[in-house]
């Protein structure tokens, strides 16, 4: 047998499906802000992006300014995919990962020696059924687009808690930034300098406009 390569003939392209992913993208971007945890437990997987409105926040009090009009820039984007999703079994759709997942990051916040819970809102879309094969690319398209701080600058926000025996691994920039995860004071330390990181969020946001 005689191979040859040509790598037009790997290469997919559906205006269909980018069509597809703008149609998520733009009904995501419609949903109803909600307090950080909802207010009521619901069944669900899908996407969700965190807002930030503090005003008197040192570090992040820009986003009082861009997101006091309308909920524009996330400061983290994120996914909750069914049980058994990863290795691609058949699961329940009846399911609150969705809310598990939001309920877990507003006590992340809360335990953050800097940062009010109270200061945070969120929107979320549910994909179920079907839908549900496209939560990791609609999770990548709102990165790439909104380039969230805590996704694109900042590491370590949606970590867990590595276990016993995995506590070698170097604490999280966010971790550093926002100390109180009683896990994260387990791991090493980390040589990043805590004004280094603020250096570089304040850049983010001088680059922001020009987006």
């Amino acid at each position: 047998m005689e191979f040859t390569f040509d790598r037009s003939r790997h290469v997919f392209h559906s205006p269909e499906f980018e069509e597809l992913v703008n149609d998520t993208i733009r009904f995501f971007n419609g949903t109803p802000i909600q307090t950080l945890p909802p207010l009521e437990d619901f069944e669900g997987t899908g996407v969700y992006a965190l807002y930030f409105i503090g005003k008197d926040d040192l570090i992040y009090n820009q986003y009082h300014e861009i997101n006091r009009l309308e909920y524009r820039q996330p400061i983290y984007v994120g996914k909750a995919v069914p049980r058994g999703w990863r290795q691609g079994r058949v699961t329940s759709s009846k399911s609150n990962e969705l809310y598990r997942r939001l309920r877990d990051h507003a006590k992340s916040i809360s335990l953050a020696n800097n940062l009010c819970l109270e200061d945070f809102l969120c929107r979320f879309m549910i994909l179920e059924n079907e839908a549900s094969n496209l939560i990791g690319t609609v999770e990548a398209a709102l990165i790439r687009h909104y380039q969230p701080l805590w996704n694109c600058l900042i590491d370590g926000f949606g970590n867990h808690d590595p276990g016993k025996g995995r506590y070698n691994q170097v604490i999280s920039e966010w971790d550093v930034l926002h100390p109180g995860r009683e896990w994260a004071k387990k791991c090493a330390p980390s040589l990043i300098d805590i004004e280094i990181l603020k250096q570089k969020i304040a850049q983010y946001f001088s680059s922001y406009h020009k987006w």
